[in-house]
């Protein structure tokens, strides 16, 4: 009898035992291969982070058109839009072309902040928080997507509805991050104002975050469902409108005097200009936005004005961001770092150790080394210094 072979050569037989081939470097990791083919200057990559933010805003003004003109349900299901069809048809109708619209206007979303996640990746040096802040607006992008779908799957819900605002808010306020953060440094921040100061904005946040949900119960309570076709009863939310309506009205005016209150203590303890100057845009945004308001509620909330108020709701919340932010600063390092820097990289210049400063070549004087952690990052008006690339 024929012995059989040993079962690791009937194992092996056939094997590849070549190298396993690897993936070119830009499938492996893009951003990178990205990375160190490019480096873009800090105005390019503010730029990149305000588009984001822009974009960020668009999409609701877009959204809001999507349930004013009752085209919240032009596709029926999601994620598809009517049974197997990913966009529908032309027969669908003019609320059908408005929804698929709205929902491809989100992928311009994603391509605009992922524009600033590649610019942010490619900045030198690599600012880890930064980048984090970036990758955090791509992924409430994806989750407020989802939920957008959610939005359909529940004919309209009210509350799945206001959630829905409130989460792209939650983008916007990231993307407010984002974009100031780019001209600042990564140090620790250092306050320019005092506790009661700060405390008295944050009271401020507070009261605007809790006029912007009041006001999603008021449109979930309004007289704009989202839907006109009649092939579904879209819930509401079961209050008097005009009621909610005055509640939303008299957070406003809590907002608008806390912000009054607030620019008077930033003069009166002489406050640097750039919180001074962040209160009184906020000041202007809100009589704006309350002019708007006020007329939508005495000619019973024509769809333009509604979506108008919306776009406005947007801007009261950045301007109170940002309010917020101006009162800190972050130097490009912690104290003493700079100066470290500076004396380690004198010796190659040229300089003594024992020597106190460093030779100026066009003068021929000795001047101190700079401090890193107190180069201005702002001007007098509180607005970031621009940085040639």
């Amino acid at each position: 009898m024929t012995p059989r072979p040993p079962r690791e050569s009937v194992h092996k037989a056939g094997a590849y035992h070549g190298s396993v081939p690897k993936l070119p470097e830009t499938a492996r990791n893009p951003l990178a291969f990205i990375a160190a083919r490019w480096t873009p200057n800090p105005v390019t990559v503010r730029r990149a982070a305000l588009a984001a933010l822009v974009m960020s805003v668009l999409i609701v003004v877009t959204g809001g058109a999507v349930r004013l003109t009752a085209s919240g349900l032009g596709c029926p299901t999601w994620p598809t839009c009517s049974g197997d069809s990913l966009l529908g048809t032309r027969e669908m109708g003019i609320h059908h072309a408005i929804e698929i619209s709205n929902r491809m206007l989100t992928y311009v979303l994603c391509a605009a902040v992922g524009w600033a996640i590649i610019a942010i990746r490619a900045m030198e040096p690599r600012r880890t928080g930064l980048y984090r802040l970036a990758w955090a607006q791509f992924w409430v992008v994806v989750g407020n997507a989802v939920w957008g779908g959610l939005t359909v799957l529940t004919k309209l819900n009210p509350y799945v509805v206001s959630l829905h605002f409130l989460l792209s808010a939650a983008l916007i306020t990231v993307a407010v991050l984002t974009w100031q953060r780019v001209p600042e440094g990564d140090a620790s921040p250092r306050p320019l104002v005092g506790k009661p100061v700060r405390q008295l904005g944050q009271l401020l946040a507070a009261a605007a975050a809790v006029l912007i949900v009041v006001g999603t119960l008021v449109t979930g309570a309004g007289p704009h469902p989202g839907d006109s076709s009649g092939t579904y009863k879209v819930q509401r939310i079961d209050v008097d409108w005009k009621t909610i309506a005055q509640l939303h009205a008299d957070f406003a005016w809590i907002v608008v005097g806390l912000t009054i209150a607030l620019w008077f203590v930033l003069r009166a303890v002489d406050a640097p200009p750039g919180p001074q100057r962040r209160a009184a845009e906020l000041f202007a945004v809100l009589m704006g936005q309350g002019v708007i308001g006020y007329v939508q509620y005495f000619t019973h909330l024509p769809a333009v004005l509604v979506d108008l108020h919306m776009f406005g709701a947007c801007l009261v919340w950045i301007a109170t961001l940002r309010v917020l932010l101006s009162f800190r600063e972050r130097p490009l390092a912690e104290p003493g770092e700079g100066a470290a820097v500076t004396s380690a990289v004198a010796p190659a210049q040229g300089v003594g150790a024992g020597q106190a400063g460093v030779r100026d070549t066009a003068g021929g004087r000795d001047r101190q080394p700079v401090d890193a952690a107190r180069v201005p990052l702002a001007d007098q008006d509180g607005d970031p210094l621009s940085v040639r690339g």
